[in-house]
């Protein structure tokens, strides 16, 4: 079984998602058999290169409600061993740390790309890292596995990106507007970081449809706040 991912580095619930999914995975018979493959998605495509504090950023976007959204989201994220920090988070453009994800799958697999994606996260949402700066993203490339000296070289470039963007307008063809978005084999998908059981549920059901014999049936319902939307769209 095949899971594409849409997914962003800045989306909190792509945090909380990943968590539940791996959670889910984990407690699935099926699990050996199943390739997890993180796609792209940029909710700010236009993100300046220059990073800014997350906390000014957001409530310049969204107003007064904003601690809020943070203080529920970081309420979550505890159940799942989450620690956000807000303030510390510097809201910064994706669009390198995608190319990253893209190398990780390409040359070292998509285990090694899951692990990277969990990194990824953990520095931008825990650790108060620049995830558009090219140094910074290389110290949290090298310590989930890639090498250092392909990683410095393959960043001084733009090797990667015309796949990314290509990638990127892929998940727009697809109708993708919100992450996370889980596709599980091109044909079934589900949006939002839903609870566990359900993923689990997901996993069961499509195994069943593809020719496994464990039927159960998906929580055909989302989410209600559970996903990152662009703005507007």
């Amino acid at each position: 079984m095949k899971v594409e991912i849409y997914s962003d580095i800045a989306c909190p619930w792509c945090y909380i998602g990943k968590r539940r999914f791996d959670q889910a995975l984990e407690s699935f018979a099926g699990r050996a058999d199943v390739e997890v493959v993180y796609r792209p998605y940029q909710l700010v495509p236009d993100a300046p290169a220059t990073a800014s504090p997350h906390r000014a950023w957001l409530a310049e976007r969204y107003g007064p409600q904003s601690v809020a959204m943070d203080a529920r989201v970081a309420e979550l994220g505890r159940a799942e061993g989450i620690a956000y920090d807000f303030d510390a988070a510097l809201h910064a453009n994706t669009f390198l740390g995608h190319r990253l994800l893209h190398l990780a799958e390409s040359e070292y697999g998509p285990a090694v790309q899951g692990v990277l994606k969990e990194a990824l996260l953990k520095a931008h949402f825990s650790d108060g890292v620049d995830v558009g700066d090219r140094a910074a993203l290389t110290e949290v490339a090298v310590a989930a596995g890639l090498d250092r000296q392909r990683v410095t070289d393959y960043l001084a470039g733009e090797e990667g990106a015309a796949e990314v963007r290509a990638q990127l307008a892929e998940a727009r063809a697809l109708g993708v507007s919100a992450v996370p978005t889980f596709v599980f084999e091109g044909r079934w998908a589900v949006q939002g970081g839903q609870e566990t059981e359900t993923f689990l549920r997901l996993l069961e059901q499509v195994a069943a449809e593809t020719g496994a014999t464990v039927p159960a049936a998906p929580d055909a319902e989302a989410c209600a706040d559970g996903a990152c939307a662009v703005p507007g769209a």
